[in-house]
């Protein structure tokens, strides 16, 4: 991230709603102590607040006397004044119902109580780097158009100035991207590394499919840098899916389940809005890929699409096996992790059903390498 953006982010503004003055206290000391944190303990006082100095984000709990907080946000996206600004719910409703309709309310996330620190302070982080950077490419949309009328007369320099203006927002959209991978990573494994590690079977997957002439035709046209840079963004739909499904300790509902199978669907339409930030369409391209199909089965039973065989583009076949090994071989509050001789039993044992047969040979073959990914530190 760059030093406009960085600081602008340290000098936020947060204002945390909440009737608890206790709780209001447990988010502050999360934060950093560069943010101008202001404790208001009602709707109400909120926006009187807001008619005075208008914050860079709103932590907002939902259960409140006199408004609630599904309405206080309600009437802060009907304002053109205040609807910019992001609003995390932080709320110890647990119900799909609140989740759903927050989110469709305009929520920027939706973090359940009590919840790691980290995890809130990373959401904070994440939304107020988003509006961090869409300022600085905003601003620098406007320089470079400024000094593309400037420089009409100077065409030997203009391709230089062009390469170094796209050099500098390309850098900052790296930066976003990694921000967003992260908070993913938090928000399913606690920071245990998986999203790395799905990056390097990858390409371990990928490697040995060249090597073997396999998909040969398909493989020749990936550029697989941006491939391999993308791949983290593939569960970016569980950002919004509350945190309390994914670490629920038991066995989901059938209602629950429903809800969770939507995080490829909603990771397209996140990757679909970044696209609208003038993020690189090449990267999002492969990240779309992986994060609409990394569910689907060969057989035609898996979600959100329910394709088959090799209707399922090759990028989501193969995460399709990296995302199974590496669920079996994490822990889980629900589940203890699986030795790395049974993850691959239960791949081996999944082919021609649950995975390409073909792919599924190549992977038997190399598994020794995803088993020094498992036991290596990330």
């Amino acid at each position: 991230m760059n030093k406009r953006a960085s600081a602008s982010i340290q000098n936020s503004t947060i204002y945390v709603v909440d009737d608890n003055f206790t709780n209001l206290e447990l988010v502050k000391s999360s934060l950093p102590k560069t943010y101008e944190v202001f404790l208001v303990q009602s709707a109400d006082k909120m926006f009187k607040l807001l008619a005075r100095k208008e914050p860079d984000l709103i932590i907002l709990d939902l259960d409140m006397p006199q408004m609630g907080g599904l309405e206080a946000l309600r009437i802060l996206k009907a304002n053109d004044r205040t609807a910019a600004i992001p609003v995390i719910i932080f709320s110890g409703r647990t119900d799909v119902d609140s989740l759903k309709e927050g989110l469709g309310l305009g929520a920027a996330d939706y973090i359940v109580k009590p919840s790691l620190p980290k995890l809130l302070q990373k959401s904070v982080e994440l939304q107020l780097s988003v509006l961090a950077q869409e300022k600085v490419l905003e601003s620098q949309r406007k320089v470079l158009d400024s000094n593309c009328k400037e420089m009409e007369n100077f065409e030997s320099n203009f391709e230089t100035l062009v390469e170094s203006k796209c050099r500098k927002i390309l850098e900052q959209q790296t930066s976003v991207l990694n921000t967003v991978s992260t908070l993913v990573e938090y928000r399913k494994d606690a920071g245990s590394g998986r999203e790395n590690r799905d990056h390097r079977g990858l390409a371990i997957m990928i490697k040995a499919l060249k090597e073997r002439g396999l998909y040969a035709e398909q493989i020749k046209d990936w550029d697989l840098e941006l491939m391999l840079q993308s791949a983290r963004l593939h569960d970016v739909g569980q950002l919004a899916i509350s945190t309390g499904l994914w670490a629920k300790p038991g066995k989901l509902t059938s209602s629950e389940y429903e809800e969770v199978k939507k995080h490829p669907t909603l990771g397209v339409r996140i990757l679909t809005r970044m696209e609208a930030l003038a993020f690189d369409h090449s990267v999002l391209k492969y990240a779309k890929v992986f994060a609409e199909t990394h569910q689907e089965r060969w057989d035609g039973t898996g979600y959100p699409c329910g394709l088959a065989g090799e209707d399922i583009p090759l990028p989501g076949r193969i995460m399709a096996i990296n995302v199974v090994y590496h669920a079996l071989t994490v822990g889980r509050p629900y589940k203890k992790a699986l030795s790395h001789d049974e993850a691959v039993r239960v791949i081996i044992d999944g082919q021609g059903s649950h995975f390409d047969p073909l792919l599924v040979g190549v992977f038997a073959e190399v598994a020794d390498e995803f088993k020094w990914i498992a036991t290596s530190e990330n």
